[in-house]
Protein backbone atom coordinates (compact mmCIF):
# COMPACT_ATOMS: atom_id res chain seq x y z
CA UNK A 1 0.00 0.00 0.00
CA UNK A 2 1.00 3.62 -0.53
CA UNK A 3 2.68 5.04 2.57
CA UNK A 4 0.11 6.47 4.95
CA UNK A 5 0.65 8.70 8.00
CA UNK A 6 -1.03 6.20 10.31
CA UNK A 7 1.42 3.38 9.58
CA UNK A 8 3.97 4.86 12.03
CA UNK A 9 1.50 4.34 14.87
CA UNK A 10 0.72 0.66 14.24
CA UNK A 11 1.41 -1.69 17.17
CA UNK A 12 4.82 -3.30 16.82
CA UNK A 13 4.38 -6.45 14.75
CA UNK A 14 1.22 -5.26 12.96
CA UNK A 15 1.80 -5.31 9.19
CA UNK A 16 0.73 -2.59 6.77
CA UNK A 17 -0.79 -5.26 4.58
CA UNK A 18 -1.81 -8.80 5.49
CA UNK A 19 -1.16 -12.08 3.72
CA UNK A 20 -4.71 -13.30 4.33
CA UNK A 21 -5.52 -16.92 4.95
CA UNK A 22 -8.20 -18.16 2.58
CA UNK A 23 -10.37 -19.50 5.38
CA UNK A 24 -14.17 -19.37 5.55
CA UNK A 25 -16.05 -18.87 8.80
CA UNK A 26 -16.99 -22.56 9.35
CA UNK A 27 -13.41 -23.55 8.49
CA UNK A 28 -12.24 -21.33 11.35
CA UNK A 29 -14.30 -23.36 13.80
CA UNK A 30 -13.19 -26.65 12.23
CA UNK A 31 -9.53 -25.67 12.60
CA UNK A 32 -9.83 -24.49 16.20
CA UNK A 33 -11.80 -27.60 17.20
CA UNK A 34 -9.23 -29.82 15.51
CA UNK A 35 -6.25 -28.09 17.17
CA UNK A 36 -7.77 -27.20 20.54
CA UNK A 37 -10.79 -29.44 20.99
CA UNK A 38 -10.50 -29.53 24.78
CA UNK A 39 -10.23 -25.77 25.18
CA UNK A 40 -13.31 -24.02 26.57
CA UNK A 41 -15.32 -22.28 23.85
CA UNK A 42 -18.53 -21.09 25.53
CA UNK A 43 -19.52 -20.27 29.10
CA UNK A 44 -23.23 -19.60 29.64
CA UNK A 45 -24.68 -19.57 33.17
CA UNK A 46 -23.87 -23.15 34.33
CA UNK A 47 -23.14 -24.47 30.83
CA UNK A 48 -19.72 -24.70 29.29
CA UNK A 49 -18.84 -26.25 25.95
CA UNK A 50 -15.38 -27.05 24.68
CA UNK A 51 -14.47 -26.35 21.07
CA UNK A 52 -14.78 -30.04 20.33
CA UNK A 53 -18.27 -30.15 21.85
CA UNK A 54 -19.26 -26.95 20.06
CA UNK A 55 -18.16 -28.38 16.72
CA UNK A 56 -20.15 -31.59 17.35
CA UNK A 57 -23.30 -29.58 18.10
CA UNK A 58 -22.76 -27.52 14.95
CA UNK A 59 -22.45 -30.69 12.87
CA UNK A 60 -25.64 -32.11 14.37
CA UNK A 61 -27.69 -28.96 13.78
CA UNK A 62 -26.27 -28.61 10.26
CA UNK A 63 -27.55 -32.10 9.47
CA UNK A 64 -30.92 -31.15 10.92
CA UNK A 65 -31.17 -27.99 8.84
CA UNK A 66 -30.38 -30.00 5.73
CA UNK A 67 -33.19 -32.41 6.65
CA UNK A 68 -35.54 -29.40 6.78
CA UNK A 69 -34.59 -28.68 3.20
CA UNK A 70 -32.00 -25.93 3.64
CA UNK A 71 -29.77 -25.76 0.55
CA UNK A 72 -26.71 -23.64 -0.33
CA UNK A 73 -27.77 -20.04 -0.83
CA UNK A 74 -30.98 -20.36 1.22
CA UNK A 75 -31.48 -17.78 3.93
CA UNK A 76 -31.67 -18.92 7.55
CA UNK A 77 -32.75 -16.39 10.19
CA UNK A 78 -31.36 -16.55 13.73
CA UNK A 79 -33.45 -14.61 16.25
CA UNK A 80 -31.93 -15.39 19.63
CA UNK A 81 -30.26 -13.63 22.55
CA UNK A 82 -26.68 -14.56 23.39
CA UNK A 83 -26.77 -18.25 24.31
CA UNK A 84 -25.06 -21.40 22.98
CA UNK A 85 -27.74 -22.04 20.35
CA UNK A 86 -26.94 -18.68 18.72
CA UNK A 87 -23.32 -19.61 18.09
CA UNK A 88 -24.22 -23.17 17.08
CA UNK A 89 -26.90 -22.04 14.65
CA UNK A 90 -24.64 -19.46 13.00
CA UNK A 91 -21.89 -21.93 12.15
CA UNK A 92 -24.32 -24.75 11.36
CA UNK A 93 -26.16 -22.71 8.73
CA UNK A 94 -22.92 -21.47 7.17
CA UNK A 95 -21.39 -24.94 7.08
CA UNK A 96 -24.07 -26.16 4.64
CA UNK A 97 -23.75 -23.09 2.45
CA UNK A 98 -26.73 -21.13 3.75
CA UNK A 99 -26.79 -17.36 4.20
CA UNK A 100 -27.49 -16.17 7.74
CA UNK A 101 -29.90 -13.37 8.58
CA UNK A 102 -29.32 -12.23 12.16
CA UNK A 103 -32.56 -10.86 13.64
CA UNK A 104 -33.09 -8.88 16.81
CA UNK A 105 -35.32 -10.80 19.27
CA UNK A 106 -36.77 -7.47 20.40
CA UNK A 107 -38.17 -6.71 16.96
CA UNK A 108 -41.87 -6.12 16.52
CA UNK A 109 -43.89 -8.19 14.08
CA UNK A 110 -43.68 -5.41 11.48
CA UNK A 111 -39.87 -5.37 11.65
CA UNK A 112 -39.57 -9.17 11.53
CA UNK A 113 -42.01 -9.45 8.66
CA UNK A 114 -40.14 -6.87 6.58
CA UNK A 115 -36.72 -8.40 7.18
CA UNK A 116 -37.69 -12.02 6.56
CA UNK A 117 -39.71 -11.24 3.44
CA UNK A 118 -36.97 -9.01 2.07
CA UNK A 119 -34.40 -11.79 2.58
CA UNK A 120 -36.83 -14.61 1.59
CA UNK A 121 -35.98 -16.53 4.76
CA UNK A 122 -36.70 -20.27 4.51
CA UNK A 123 -35.99 -21.40 8.08
CA UNK A 124 -36.00 -19.34 11.28
CA UNK A 125 -34.30 -20.32 14.53
CA UNK A 126 -35.93 -18.32 17.29
CA UNK A 127 -36.46 -18.24 21.05
CA UNK A 128 -39.51 -19.63 22.83
CA UNK A 129 -40.47 -16.25 24.29
CA UNK A 130 -40.21 -14.60 20.85
CA UNK A 131 -42.39 -17.30 19.32
CA UNK A 132 -44.97 -16.91 22.08
CA UNK A 133 -45.07 -13.10 22.21
CA UNK A 134 -44.52 -12.11 18.57
CA UNK A 135 -44.65 -14.90 16.01
CA UNK A 136 -47.10 -17.69 16.81
CA UNK A 137 -50.34 -15.78 16.22
CA UNK A 138 -49.10 -14.38 12.92
CA UNK A 139 -47.65 -17.49 11.32
CA UNK A 140 -49.51 -16.87 8.03
CA UNK A 141 -47.78 -13.50 7.57
CA UNK A 142 -44.29 -14.87 7.97
CA UNK A 143 -42.04 -16.21 5.25
CA UNK A 144 -40.18 -19.22 6.79
CA UNK A 145 -41.33 -22.74 5.98
CA UNK A 146 -39.99 -24.07 9.30
CA UNK A 147 -39.37 -22.63 12.76
CA UNK A 148 -36.85 -24.12 15.17
CA UNK A 149 -37.64 -22.87 18.69
CA UNK A 150 -34.89 -22.81 21.31
CA UNK A 151 -35.11 -22.29 25.05
CA UNK A 152 -32.53 -20.87 27.44
CA UNK A 153 -32.33 -24.13 29.52
CA UNK A 154 -31.80 -26.40 26.46
CA UNK A 155 -28.16 -27.08 27.32
CA UNK A 156 -28.57 -27.19 31.10
CA UNK A 157 -28.09 -30.63 32.65
CA UNK A 158 -30.95 -32.42 34.42
CA UNK A 159 -32.35 -31.63 36.99
CA UNK A 160 -31.20 -28.01 36.52
CA UNK A 161 -32.81 -27.92 33.06
CA UNK A 162 -36.13 -28.97 34.60
CA UNK A 163 -35.95 -26.55 37.51
CA UNK A 164 -34.74 -23.65 35.36
CA UNK A 165 -37.98 -23.59 33.38
CA UNK A 166 -40.00 -23.01 36.54
CA UNK A 167 -37.51 -20.41 37.80
CA UNK A 168 -37.66 -18.53 34.51
CA UNK A 169 -41.44 -18.72 34.46
CA UNK A 170 -41.61 -17.24 37.95
CA UNK A 171 -38.78 -14.69 37.89
CA UNK A 172 -38.64 -13.67 34.23
CA UNK A 173 -41.70 -14.87 32.31
CA UNK A 174 -40.68 -12.71 29.35
CA UNK A 175 -37.72 -15.09 28.87
CA UNK A 176 -39.62 -18.37 28.77
CA UNK A 177 -42.79 -19.75 27.21
CA UNK A 178 -44.28 -23.16 26.52
CA UNK A 179 -44.24 -23.97 22.81
CA UNK A 180 -46.47 -26.55 21.14
CA UNK A 181 -44.67 -28.27 18.25
CA UNK A 182 -46.32 -28.93 14.91
CA UNK A 183 -45.34 -29.99 11.40
CA UNK A 184 -43.45 -26.76 10.84
CA UNK A 185 -42.64 -25.75 14.43
CA UNK A 186 -39.87 -27.80 16.05
CA UNK A 187 -38.51 -27.71 19.59
CA UNK A 188 -34.73 -27.30 19.35
CA UNK A 189 -33.71 -29.92 21.89
CA UNK A 190 -36.18 -32.59 20.75
CA UNK A 191 -35.45 -31.84 17.11
CA UNK A 192 -31.71 -32.47 17.52
CA UNK A 193 -32.37 -35.82 19.20
CA UNK A 194 -34.12 -36.99 16.05
CA UNK A 195 -31.46 -35.88 13.58
CA UNK A 196 -30.01 -38.73 11.54
CA UNK A 197 -26.68 -38.94 9.74
CA UNK A 198 -23.91 -36.42 9.10
CA UNK A 199 -24.40 -33.02 7.51
CA UNK A 200 -23.84 -32.80 3.76
CA UNK A 201 -20.40 -31.64 2.65
CA UNK A 202 -20.73 -28.38 0.74
CA UNK A 203 -18.01 -26.47 -1.08
CA UNK A 204 -18.03 -22.89 0.23
CA UNK A 205 -16.14 -20.14 -1.55
CA UNK A 206 -14.57 -17.09 0.05
CA UNK A 207 -16.72 -14.85 -2.14
CA UNK A 208 -19.96 -16.65 -1.28
CA UNK A 209 -22.37 -14.55 0.76
CA UNK A 210 -22.25 -15.47 4.45
CA UNK A 211 -24.44 -12.86 6.09
CA UNK A 212 -27.21 -10.40 5.37
CA UNK A 213 -26.64 -7.89 8.15
CA UNK A 214 -29.63 -5.59 8.25
CA UNK A 215 -29.02 -1.97 9.10
CA UNK A 216 -31.02 -0.25 11.79
CA UNK A 217 -33.29 1.48 9.33
CA UNK A 218 -32.83 4.97 10.81
CA UNK A 219 -33.65 6.60 7.46
CA UNK A 220 -36.36 4.19 6.36
CA UNK A 221 -36.86 0.44 6.05
CA UNK A 222 -33.81 -1.55 7.06
CA UNK A 223 -31.72 -3.00 4.26
CA UNK A 224 -29.39 -5.98 4.22
CA UNK A 225 -25.66 -5.36 3.92
CA UNK A 226 -24.32 -8.29 1.88
CA UNK A 227 -21.19 -9.63 3.58
CA UNK A 228 -19.18 -12.51 2.14
CA UNK A 229 -16.98 -15.00 3.92
CA UNK A 230 -14.03 -12.98 2.58
CA UNK A 231 -15.39 -9.73 4.03
CA UNK A 232 -15.84 -11.11 7.55
CA UNK A 233 -12.78 -13.37 7.47
CA UNK A 234 -10.63 -10.43 6.37
CA UNK A 235 -11.97 -8.21 9.13
CA UNK A 236 -11.29 -10.87 11.76
CA UNK A 237 -7.74 -11.27 10.50
CA UNK A 238 -7.28 -7.49 10.50
CA UNK A 239 -8.32 -7.40 14.15
CA UNK A 240 -6.06 -10.32 15.04
CA UNK A 241 -3.14 -8.39 13.49
CA UNK A 242 -3.91 -5.55 15.93
CA UNK A 243 -2.89 -7.98 18.74
CA UNK A 244 0.40 -9.40 17.41
CA UNK A 245 1.34 -11.00 20.76
CA UNK A 246 -2.06 -12.36 21.73
CA UNK A 247 -1.90 -15.54 23.86
CA UNK A 248 -5.34 -17.21 23.67
CA UNK A 249 -4.60 -19.35 26.71
CA UNK A 250 -4.38 -16.22 28.84
CA UNK A 251 -7.39 -14.34 27.49
CA UNK A 252 -11.14 -14.53 28.11
CA UNK A 253 -13.68 -12.72 25.93
CA UNK A 254 -16.85 -11.12 27.29
CA UNK A 255 -19.64 -11.55 24.74
CA UNK A 256 -22.32 -9.27 26.13
CA UNK A 257 -22.82 -7.33 22.92
CA UNK A 258 -25.73 -8.97 21.09
CA UNK A 259 -24.60 -11.45 18.47
CA UNK A 260 -27.40 -10.31 16.17
CA UNK A 261 -25.42 -7.04 15.93
CA UNK A 262 -22.36 -7.11 13.70
CA UNK A 263 -20.15 -5.62 16.46
CA UNK A 264 -20.82 -8.61 18.71
CA UNK A 265 -20.86 -11.12 15.87
CA UNK A 266 -17.43 -10.29 14.44
CA UNK A 267 -15.49 -8.68 17.29
CA UNK A 268 -16.66 -11.08 20.01
CA UNK A 269 -17.67 -14.37 18.36
CA UNK A 270 -15.70 -14.38 15.11
CA UNK A 271 -12.47 -13.17 16.71
CA UNK A 272 -12.77 -15.68 19.56
CA UNK A 273 -13.41 -18.68 17.31
CA UNK A 274 -10.53 -17.74 14.98
CA UNK A 275 -7.92 -17.62 17.77
CA UNK A 276 -9.54 -20.13 20.15
CA UNK A 277 -10.66 -17.91 23.02
CA UNK A 278 -13.29 -18.82 25.61
CA UNK A 279 -16.37 -16.60 25.42
CA UNK A 280 -18.61 -15.69 28.35
CA UNK A 281 -22.11 -15.28 26.92
CA UNK A 282 -24.41 -12.76 28.60
CA UNK A 283 -27.93 -12.70 27.12
CA UNK A 284 -28.98 -9.25 28.31
CA UNK A 285 -26.48 -6.36 28.04
CA UNK A 286 -28.86 -4.16 30.04
CA UNK A 287 -28.52 -6.42 33.10
CA UNK A 288 -25.53 -4.54 34.47
CA UNK A 289 -25.32 -6.34 37.86
CA UNK A 290 -25.09 -9.71 36.08
CA UNK A 291 -22.57 -8.30 33.63
CA UNK A 292 -20.36 -7.05 36.47
CA UNK A 293 -20.62 -10.39 38.27
CA UNK A 294 -19.63 -12.32 35.13
CA UNK A 295 -16.67 -10.03 34.44
CA UNK A 296 -15.47 -10.71 37.97
CA UNK A 297 -16.26 -14.44 38.19
CA UNK A 298 -14.64 -15.44 34.91
CA UNK A 299 -11.66 -13.06 35.17
CA UNK A 300 -12.50 -11.52 31.81
CA UNK A 301 -9.80 -9.39 30.20
CA UNK A 302 -11.23 -8.63 26.71
CA UNK A 303 -14.41 -6.58 26.87
CA UNK A 304 -16.03 -5.11 23.74
CA UNK A 305 -18.86 -2.77 24.75
CA UNK A 306 -20.68 0.44 23.96
CA UNK A 307 -20.32 3.67 25.97
CA UNK A 308 -23.62 3.20 27.78
CA UNK A 309 -22.34 -0.10 29.23
CA UNK A 310 -19.14 1.48 30.54
CA UNK A 311 -21.18 4.35 31.97
CA UNK A 312 -23.67 1.97 33.62
CA UNK A 313 -20.84 -0.04 35.22
CA UNK A 314 -19.28 3.19 36.53
CA UNK A 315 -22.59 4.08 38.16
CA UNK A 316 -23.61 0.66 39.46
CA UNK A 317 -24.32 1.29 43.18
CA UNK A 318 -22.40 -1.74 44.47
CA UNK A 319 -19.69 -1.81 41.80
CA UNK A 320 -16.92 -1.86 44.43
CA UNK A 321 -17.82 -5.42 45.45
CA UNK A 322 -16.73 -6.68 42.02
CA UNK A 323 -13.08 -7.14 41.09
CA UNK A 324 -12.66 -5.85 37.54
CA UNK A 325 -8.90 -5.45 37.65
CA UNK A 326 -8.30 -8.43 35.33
CA UNK A 327 -9.64 -6.33 32.47
CA UNK A 328 -6.84 -5.28 30.14
CA UNK A 329 -8.34 -4.36 26.77
CA UNK A 330 -11.78 -2.86 26.36
CA UNK A 331 -13.22 -1.88 23.00
CA UNK A 332 -15.72 0.94 22.61
CA UNK A 333 -17.77 1.56 19.50
CA UNK A 334 -21.23 2.33 18.13
CA UNK A 335 -21.29 5.83 19.69
CA UNK A 336 -18.83 8.39 21.11
CA UNK A 337 -17.61 7.77 24.64
CA UNK A 338 -17.22 10.83 26.84
CA UNK A 339 -13.84 11.61 28.39
CA UNK A 340 -15.33 11.45 31.89
CA UNK A 341 -16.80 7.96 31.37
CA UNK A 342 -13.55 6.66 29.86
CA UNK A 343 -11.37 8.13 32.60
CA UNK A 344 -13.58 6.83 35.42
CA UNK A 345 -13.69 3.30 34.01
CA UNK A 346 -9.95 3.13 33.35
CA UNK A 347 -9.18 4.45 36.83
CA UNK A 348 -11.41 1.79 38.40
CA UNK A 349 -10.12 -1.16 36.36
CA UNK A 350 -6.67 -0.28 35.07
CA UNK A 351 -7.83 -1.33 31.60
CA UNK A 352 -7.26 0.56 28.36
CA UNK A 353 -10.37 1.50 26.40
CA UNK A 354 -9.72 1.31 22.67
CA UNK A 355 -12.16 3.39 20.67
CA UNK A 356 -12.86 2.35 17.12
CA UNK A 357 -15.22 2.92 14.23
CA UNK A 358 -17.26 0.52 12.19
CA UNK A 359 -20.63 -0.13 10.64
CA UNK A 360 -22.64 -3.06 9.32
CA UNK A 361 -21.37 -2.30 5.85
CA UNK A 362 -17.71 -2.72 6.91
CA UNK A 363 -18.06 -6.07 8.71
CA UNK A 364 -17.73 -3.86 10.99
CA UNK A 365 -14.28 -2.55 12.01
CA UNK A 366 -12.56 0.08 9.85
CA UNK A 367 -10.49 2.05 12.37
CA UNK A 368 -9.23 1.58 15.92
CA UNK A 369 -6.87 3.20 18.34
CA UNK A 370 -3.63 1.22 18.76
CA UNK A 371 -3.60 -1.33 21.56
CA UNK A 372 -0.21 0.01 22.67
CA UNK A 373 1.59 3.28 22.00
CA UNK A 374 -0.13 6.47 20.95
CA UNK A 375 -3.84 6.69 21.68
CA UNK A 376 -5.83 9.82 21.09
CA UNK A 377 -8.78 9.95 23.45
CA UNK A 378 -11.86 11.18 21.64
CA UNK A 379 -10.71 9.81 18.30
CA UNK A 380 -11.74 6.49 16.76
CA UNK A 381 -8.15 5.73 15.89
CA UNK A 382 -6.44 4.89 12.63
CA UNK A 383 -7.20 2.67 9.67
CA UNK A 384 -6.63 -1.07 10.03
CA UNK A 385 -4.21 -2.84 7.65
CA UNK A 386 -5.31 -2.77 3.99
CA UNK A 387 -7.92 -0.14 4.82
CA UNK A 388 -7.89 3.26 3.18
CA UNK A 389 -9.82 6.13 4.74
CA UNK A 390 -10.50 9.58 3.39
CA UNK A 391 -12.49 12.62 4.45
CA UNK A 392 -14.09 14.21 1.40
CA UNK A 393 -16.20 17.28 0.73
CA UNK A 394 -19.91 16.91 1.41
CA UNK A 395 -21.01 18.42 -1.90
CA UNK A 396 -19.32 16.19 -4.49
CA UNK A 397 -17.81 13.49 -2.26
CA UNK A 398 -14.64 13.61 -4.34
CA UNK A 399 -12.27 16.29 -3.03
CA UNK A 400 -10.09 15.38 -0.05
CA UNK A 401 -10.39 17.78 2.85
CA UNK A 402 -7.21 19.19 4.44
CA UNK A 403 -6.12 17.73 7.81
CA UNK A 404 -8.45 18.87 10.58
CA UNK A 405 -11.25 20.00 8.29
CA UNK A 406 -14.64 18.33 8.35
CA UNK A 407 -16.12 16.19 5.61
CA UNK A 408 -17.69 12.78 4.99
CA UNK A 409 -15.67 9.74 6.00
CA UNK A 410 -15.29 7.13 3.27
CA UNK A 411 -13.71 3.67 3.66
CA UNK A 412 -12.15 1.17 1.25
CA UNK A 413 -10.88 -2.28 2.21
CA UNK A 414 -11.49 -6.04 2.01
CA UNK A 415 -14.06 -5.77 4.80
CA UNK A 416 -16.39 -3.48 2.82
CA UNK A 417 -19.70 -5.09 1.82
CA UNK A 418 -20.66 -6.14 -1.69
CA UNK A 419 -23.79 -3.98 -1.63
CA UNK A 420 -27.32 -3.90 -0.27
CA UNK A 421 -29.47 -6.97 -0.86
CA UNK A 422 -31.69 -6.38 -3.92
CA UNK A 423 -31.15 -2.60 -3.76
CA UNK A 424 -28.99 -1.58 -6.73
CA UNK A 425 -29.77 2.14 -6.53
CA UNK A 426 -28.93 2.42 -2.84
CA UNK A 427 -25.80 0.31 -3.44
CA UNK A 428 -24.67 2.71 -6.18
CA UNK A 429 -25.13 5.66 -3.80
CA UNK A 430 -23.23 4.04 -0.93
CA UNK A 431 -20.41 2.36 -2.91
CA UNK A 432 -18.42 4.52 -5.30
CA UNK A 433 -15.06 3.54 -6.76
CA UNK A 434 -14.73 0.86 -4.05
CA UNK A 435 -15.29 3.32 -1.20
CA UNK A 436 -18.11 3.03 1.30
CA UNK A 437 -19.67 6.45 1.89
CA UNK A 438 -20.41 6.20 5.59
CA UNK A 439 -22.64 9.23 6.14
CA UNK A 440 -20.44 10.12 9.12
CA UNK A 441 -18.84 13.55 9.35
CA UNK A 442 -15.24 13.37 10.46
CA UNK A 443 -11.80 14.93 10.50
CA UNK A 444 -8.40 13.29 10.00
CA UNK A 445 -5.34 14.83 11.61
CA UNK A 446 -1.73 14.80 10.42
CA UNK A 447 -1.11 11.46 12.17
CA UNK A 448 -4.08 9.81 10.45
CA UNK A 449 -6.31 9.70 13.56
CA UNK A 450 -10.01 10.06 12.83
CA UNK A 451 -12.51 12.02 14.88
CA UNK A 452 -16.20 11.53 14.23
CA UNK A 453 -18.00 14.84 14.63
CA UNK A 454 -21.50 13.65 13.81
CA UNK A 455 -23.83 12.13 11.26
CA UNK A 456 -24.83 14.06 8.15
CA UNK A 457 -28.47 13.44 9.00
CA UNK A 458 -28.00 14.54 12.64
CA UNK A 459 -26.21 17.82 11.89
CA UNK A 460 -28.24 20.82 13.10
CA UNK A 461 -28.38 23.93 10.91
CA UNK A 462 -28.93 27.01 13.06
CA UNK A 463 -29.16 30.08 10.82
CA UNK A 464 -26.52 28.58 8.54
CA UNK A 465 -24.20 27.58 11.42
CA UNK A 466 -23.41 23.87 11.85
CA UNK A 467 -24.01 22.32 15.24
CA UNK A 468 -22.94 18.73 15.87
CA UNK A 469 -25.04 16.98 18.54
CA UNK A 470 -22.10 14.82 19.69
CA UNK A 471 -20.14 17.92 20.68
CA UNK A 472 -23.02 19.34 22.71
CA UNK A 473 -23.59 15.94 24.34
CA UNK A 474 -19.91 15.66 25.28
CA UNK A 475 -20.05 19.01 27.07
CA UNK A 476 -23.25 18.09 28.90
CA UNK A 477 -21.90 14.67 29.90
CA UNK A 478 -18.90 16.35 31.53
CA UNK A 479 -21.22 17.98 34.09
CA UNK A 480 -20.97 15.96 37.32
CA UNK A 481 -24.76 15.88 37.79
CA UNK A 482 -25.49 14.52 34.30
CA UNK A 483 -25.69 10.78 33.66
CA UNK A 484 -26.68 10.84 29.97
CA UNK A 485 -27.39 13.42 27.30
CA UNK A 486 -28.77 13.45 23.76
CA UNK A 487 -29.19 16.45 21.50
CA UNK A 488 -31.35 16.93 18.40
CA UNK A 489 -32.43 19.74 16.10
CA UNK A 490 -36.04 20.93 16.26
CA UNK A 491 -37.84 23.16 13.75
CA UNK A 492 -37.48 26.90 14.36
CA UNK A 493 -39.26 29.52 12.24
CA UNK A 494 -36.48 32.10 12.60
CA UNK A 495 -33.32 29.95 12.67
CA UNK A 496 -34.43 26.95 10.58
CA UNK A 497 -33.50 24.66 13.46
CA UNK A 498 -32.70 25.16 17.10
CA UNK A 499 -30.83 22.95 19.53
CA UNK A 500 -32.71 20.83 22.08
CA UNK A 501 -31.00 18.59 24.62
CA UNK A 502 -32.48 15.76 26.66
CA UNK A 503 -30.83 14.95 29.98
CA UNK A 504 -30.89 12.10 32.47
CA UNK A 505 -29.46 13.14 35.83
CA UNK A 506 -27.30 11.14 38.17
CA UNK A 507 -29.33 9.52 40.99
CA UNK A 508 -30.03 12.04 43.72
CA UNK A 509 -28.84 15.02 41.67
CA UNK A 510 -30.89 18.10 40.79
CA UNK A 511 -30.41 20.70 38.07
CA UNK A 512 -32.61 23.46 36.74
CA UNK A 513 -32.84 24.33 33.07
CA UNK A 514 -31.17 27.68 33.75
CA UNK A 515 -28.23 26.01 35.50
CA UNK A 516 -27.73 23.75 32.50
CA UNK A 517 -27.91 26.67 30.07
CA UNK A 518 -25.44 28.72 32.09
CA UNK A 519 -23.02 25.77 32.11
CA UNK A 520 -23.39 25.44 28.32
CA UNK A 521 -22.79 29.16 27.80
CA UNK A 522 -19.47 28.77 29.61
CA UNK A 523 -18.38 25.82 27.45
CA UNK A 524 -19.96 26.26 24.01
CA UNK A 525 -20.12 28.92 21.35
CA UNK A 526 -23.32 30.91 21.61
CA UNK A 527 -24.99 29.38 18.57
CA UNK A 528 -24.36 25.83 19.93
CA UNK A 529 -26.02 26.47 23.30
CA UNK A 530 -29.33 24.53 23.53
CA UNK A 531 -32.43 26.64 23.25
CA UNK A 532 -34.44 23.97 25.05
CA UNK A 533 -33.66 21.49 27.84
CA UNK A 534 -35.83 18.55 28.81
CA UNK A 535 -35.21 16.16 31.69
CA UNK A 536 -36.10 12.48 31.22
CA UNK A 537 -35.96 9.41 33.45
CA UNK A 538 -34.17 7.53 30.66
CA UNK A 539 -33.17 7.97 27.05
CA UNK A 540 -34.59 5.71 24.34
CA UNK A 541 -31.98 3.14 23.35
CA UNK A 542 -31.50 0.36 20.85
CA UNK A 543 -30.84 -3.25 21.77
CA UNK A 544 -27.11 -2.45 21.87
CA UNK A 545 -27.74 0.54 24.15
CA UNK A 546 -27.17 3.13 21.43
CA UNK A 547 -29.17 6.30 22.03
CA UNK A 548 -31.94 6.64 19.47
CA UNK A 549 -32.13 10.27 18.44
CA UNK A 550 -34.81 9.34 15.92
CA UNK A 551 -37.08 8.36 18.82
CA UNK A 552 -36.49 11.75 20.44
CA UNK A 553 -37.34 13.46 17.16
CA UNK A 554 -40.49 11.34 16.91
CA UNK A 555 -41.46 12.36 20.46
CA UNK A 556 -41.12 15.99 19.44
CA UNK A 557 -43.22 15.50 16.33
CA UNK A 558 -45.95 13.85 18.39
CA UNK A 559 -45.80 16.65 20.95
CA UNK A 560 -45.06 14.27 23.81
Amino acid sequence: MQEKPWFQHYPQGTPKTIDYQEITLPEMLDRTARQHGDRKALQFVMVHLSYGELRAEVERLAAGLAQLGVKPGDRVAIQLPNMPQTVIAFYAALSIGAIVVMTNPLYTLREVEHQWKDADVQVAITADFVWDQVLKDHRAKLNPKHFLVASIPDYFHFPVSFLAKFKLKKQDPARWAKVHPSADVHLYKAFLKGVQGPAPKVAIGMDDVALLQYTGGTTGLSKGATLTHRNISSNIQQMVSWFPNLDPTQRVMMTALPLFHVFGLTVCMGFSVYVGLPQVLVPNPRDIPTLAAQLDKHRVNLFPAVPAMFNALNNLPNIDKFDLTELTDCFSGSAPISDSVLEAFEKRTGARIIEGFGMSETSPVATANPTVGLRKVGSVGIALPDTDIRVVDMDTGEADMPPGEEGELIVKGPQVMQGYWNRPEETATALRDGYMYTGDLATIDEDGFVRIVGRKKDMINCSGMKVYPDEVDAVLMAHPAVLEAATIGVPDEKRGESVKSFLVLQPGQKLTEEQVLQYCRENLARYKVPQHIRFLDELPKSSVLKTLRRELRAMEERGE
